[in-house]
């Protein structure tokens, strides 16, 4: 199956459009991620990766070009249906966890689930999974403060999770972890990625993670250059 669960066509962001300071960051980007495809992003500090995985995760708007997510194109869509396409299918993890302070590791993985309409019964029951999946069952009932770097952000992974996405964006995942951490959180995620067949795409300055996904994509001078799959 080789479906893109994102498609990105001809993408184009400037900062202070219009302006005498007019900076272009995306210049017709194109980037495509099927369906149980795990593709690096990689580019210096500043060249647009994380502007990228905004505009991918609609919590941006390019100024021309095409967001399709699942084969829906979402330009010009509604506030409202951008909402419900971010909760339905678009996970994100960030390089810092975020976790709610205030809730357990097992309620931080349970609350998207009931924002989107599961049973309490069902949530927990699939938080519990998930957390289990990446060996973290037993820190459940822990608040974050609770938990090293690495429990937090594996717990962060199953939140993202939690909701089944077609497509999960990361970024700089592991950049918080040790190198030995962030092994271990990768390889937690590439299971369930397999396993779930989800897309994901990934922004790293870690050249050695990025060689362990299937394929690299570049982002050079606002455009996408694959190094191949």
């Amino acid at each position: 199956m080789s479906e893109a669960a994102l498609d990105l066509q001809g993408i184009e962001k400037f900062y202070g459009r219009g302006t005498v300071g007019e900076v272009p960051v995306l210049r017709g980007t194109d980037l495509q991620v099927t369906r149980g495809e795990v593709v690096a992003l990689v580019a210096p500090s500043g060249a647009g990766k994380s502007t990228l995985l905004h505009i991918a995760g609609l919590l941006d708007s390019p100024d021309s070009g095409k967001v399709v997510i699942g084969g829906t194109d979402m330009t010009g869509r509604s506030d409202r249906r951008r909402t419900e396409a971010r909760r339905r299918e678009v996970g994100f993890v960030y390089q810092f966890h975020h976790l709610l302070p205030e809730f357990t590791a097992l309620e931080n993985v349970v609350l998207p689930q009931l924002a989107n309409g599961v049973g309490r019964a069902a949530a927990e029951a699939r938080s519990m999974e998930l957390l289990g999946r990446v060996g973290v069952a037993d820190r459940s009932g822990h608040r974050p403060a609770a938990l090293s770097g690495g429990e937090q952000q594996r717990v962060a992974f199953c939140r993202a999770l939690a909701n089944a996405p077609l497509l999960l964006l990361a970024d700089e995942p592991t950049g918080n972890l040790d190198p030995g951490t962030s092994d271990m959180v990768f390889g937690a995620l590439m299971e369930l990625v397999r396993d779930t067949r989800m897309a994901v795409l990934v922004a790293t300055h870690n050249l050695n993670l990025a060689a362990r996904m299937d394929r690299v994509a570049r982002l050079a001078d606002g455009k996408i250059v694959q190094d191949g799959s």
